[in-house]
């Protein structure tokens, strides 16, 4: 789409809302105002910065127009300045991986490290490492399993997924929020408010699909993604990724099933304050359990 190795900034994804021009609900306790749908369009990370050009432009425009569309050259859209953006997105206190590089030691030489790992990147020579093994607490007493992904491999899959980021977004809807882009749990509950308060409800389903990402299919999730990428470099390297196992106490194990969860997320285990305002300030506070996991982006 662009020639290789322009400079594309990150990813700035767009979707008009639903019901745009609709008018919002009423302010919650000091939050802004709750959104049906919220705001349609999502947001730039925090570190992404105002103005960053996306170079993505003409591959939203086709994934837009053309919903069948198989895109054959996408990993020259991971150039430097979109590590340097996945980089920034990453919290500086989050956990080290297997490796033991942190955030703060890896940026001591940062363009070095970046220009290394996008020549690697181009090159085929990239390595993914296994992710740690740790595990939370769930509320209902049972452990979650994370993955502690290594720095790099942090940063090449955020780096990866802001350029298919320009593909997907094209095709969800206004209420969709998980894993998306600029929003956040909080959102959908703003949402899931204001839609309570405004209309008549008689039913909330709260659905989950039990040990989703223990369970994933890794033949499933690579057909999929070949529905709409034909990039052979790309999808290699997502089965990298998939195929480089977990080291839990020292010793390694493989992956045939599932993907391991928090690569790009933390999850916090705290009880949902932020929630219980929102739903309490339209009456349904009794829908909040305490003790319900949030999700943070690492």
């Amino acid at each position: 789409m662009d020639g290789h190795g322009k400079s594309d900034g990150c990813v700035l994804p767009t979707k008009r809302p639903n019901n745009a021009g609709g008018p919002a609900a009423e302010a919650v306790e000091g939050r802004r105002p709750a959104k049906e749908n919220t705001d349609g369009s999502t947001r730039p990370g925090h570190s992404a910065g105002p103005g960053v050009p996306s170079g993505l432009d003409r591959v939203r425009e086709v994934a837009r127009r053309d919903k069948g569309a198989r895109f054959t050259a996408l990993l020259h859209h991971v150039t430097p300045e979109r590590l340097l953006v996945a980089y920034r997105a990453i919290r500086p206190q989050a956990a080290a991986g297997t490796d033991g590089v942190t955030w703060a030691s890896y940026g001591q030489d940062l363009e070095a490290n970046l220009q290394d790992l996008y020549v690697r990147v181009q090159s085929g020579a990239y390595r993914a490492k296994p992710s740690r093994r740790v595990y939370i607490p769930k509320a209902d007493g049972r452990l979650r399993p994370l993955g502690i992904a290594s720095l790099e491999d942090k940063i090449v899959q955020r780096a990866v997924v802001g350029v298919l980021n320009a593909i997907y977004e094209v095709d969800f809807l206004g209420f969709s929020y998980g894993f998306r882009p600029g929003r956040s749990p909080h959102d959908a509950l703003d949402a899931l408010a204001a839609g309570t308060y405004k209309k008549k409800v008689n039913w909330i389903i709260d659905a989950d699909i039990r040990d989703f990402f223990s369970k994933l299919d890794q033949a499933w999730l690579m057909k999929f993604l070949e529905h709409r990428i034909a990039d052979r470099r790309v999808l290699r390297l997502i089965r990298k990724w998939l195929a480089a196992g977990v080291i839990e106490d020292g010793s390694w194990s493989e992956t045939p099933e599932g993907t391991p969860q928090g690569g790009l997320c933390a999850a916090e285990h705290n009880a949902p304050y932020e929630q219980y305002r929102v739903m309490r300030s339209v009456g349904l506070s009794g829908l909040v359990r305490t003790g319900s996991a949030t999700e943070r982006c690492a």
